[in-house]
């Protein structure tokens, strides 16, 4: 499947390399102290500190600390389409397996960068920009797997039921949800380690009807 383009010019000024030491500098240390304290907490004088350039230096690369997350957030955003990119189009294969591998793409991409994750849904209630990226992204994850679901009835492994994009879409916020509450060790939340093959059982009994799944292993209901 296509790769969603959610980047745009609100992070570095004009058309810099993305490569650039600096940038990265400010990238990384914006990271690091999310790890330690909210963005309300962070300063400009933080980043550019922590980067090794001065506060106008700062500025020529990102107009704002909400541009630096917004930045921070792209590249998880990149990195867990990347990684999920193509597994939904294999799913007569062995649909357990391609449905976990999708699952498991976007949690390992936000759990190892879950300091950025937990920061974005916090600026998600206040910030319009970080609202119209997220929105944008979990339409196309929607999408996505809207279309997957309906390919899987049309070829008669999957049967009718609710719409095929609702399902999805029940589908992709629990996801969000419950994987927040991990990444936040909130209580009560999954343990962690069975984050993934909780949520893939209750997509393949959801979308599969008869079949369940025994944390990786696809089994028909009626032999349970």
């Amino acid at each position: 499947m296509e790769r969603t383009s959610v980047r745009s010019a609100r992070g570095r000024r004009g058309s810099r390399p993305s490569g650039d030491d600096r940038e990265l500098a400010i990238l990384a240390t914006a990271e690091a102290l999310l790890g330690e304290r909210a963005l309300s907490e962070i300063s400009i004088d933080d980043l550019a500190r922590g980067a090794g350039i001065s506060r106008p230096t700062f500025y020529f690369y990102f107009p704002s600390k909400d541009a630096v997350l917004l930045a921070l957030l792209d590249r998880v955003i990149a990195q867990a389409e990347t990684t999920s990119l193509g597994f939904l189009d294999h799913l007569p294969d062995d649909p357990a397996r391609h449905w976990r591998s999708a699952i498991n793409a976007f949690y390992e991409s936000f759990g190892a960068h879950r300091a950025v994750a937990l920061a974005c849904a916090q600026a998600r209630r206040t910030n319009p920009e970080v609202q119209r990226l997220w929105a944008a992204v979990m339409g196309t994850w929607v999408d996505r797997t809207a279309t997957a679901i309906q390919a899987e009835r049309d070829r008669g492994a999957a049967p009718d039921g609710i719409p095929a994009r609702d399902l999805a879409l029940v589908l992709n916020s629990m996801n969000e949800r419950v994987l927040h509450a991990v990444f936040a060790a909130e209580e009560p939340a999954l343990a962690e380690a069975d984050a993934v093959d909780t949520l893939l059982q209750v997509w393949l009994s959801s979308i599969y009807s008869t079949y369940v799944t025994t944390y990786g292993s696809e089994v028909p209901a009626t032999e349970r």
